[in-house]
């Protein structure tokens, strides 16, 4: 699930330099993305819904980003129906409190708030342009960023 998740992702960038951000290619490729996310959610459900949020300890750590990856990657509704598991994962020891970061931004965003973390990167979908998604309290986000494990705004942002 892991590699499903990752690889078609990684390969956003080249589908799109060769084809065009609006090609029929790049189209597919989502509905290709689309279609494997909505598999894996099904069966992190079943993990989630009967066992809980699993460790690194049980399932190792590639396995344990994996049932983060797949919530983010998943909708408003799901990810605000795992969010307390994840923060009480993250209390146990069971998850990284930066994957809890990264999800806690992008579901204040998709309600309509500001992101606490600044991990959320938007597009301007006439320029193509990225750019930091609102942020509460920016000149203090790298403290933020610091206190669950991520670097620094200035070079997340150079990624």
């Amino acid at each position: 699930m892991y590699e499903e998740d990752q690889s078609l992702r990684k390969q956003i960038r080249d589908v799109e330099a060769e084809f065009g951000r609006d090609s029929k290619e790049m189209k597919a490729h989502w509905a290709k993305i689309i279609e494997k996310d909505s598999i894996n959610l099904i069966k992190i459900q079943n993990i989630l819904d009967e066992r809980g949020w699993l460790g690194s300890d049980v399932i190792g750590r590639q396995g344990n980003s994996t049932l983060f990856l797949v919530i983010q990657h998943s909708d408003l509704e799901i990810q605000e129906k795992y969010l307390p598991m994840m923060r009480d994962a993250v209390d146990e020891g069971n998850a990284r409190a930066s994957s809890l970061a990264l999800l806690e931004d992008r579901v204040a965003l998709r309600k309509g708030e500001k992101q606490i973390y600044g991990s959320q990167i938007g597009r301007d979908p006439e320029t193509g342009e990225f750019y930091v998604s609102p942020l509460i309290d920016p000149e203090n986000v790298d403290k933020r960023r610091a206190k669950v494990g991520l670097g620094s705004i200035a070079d997340y942002v150079s990624n």
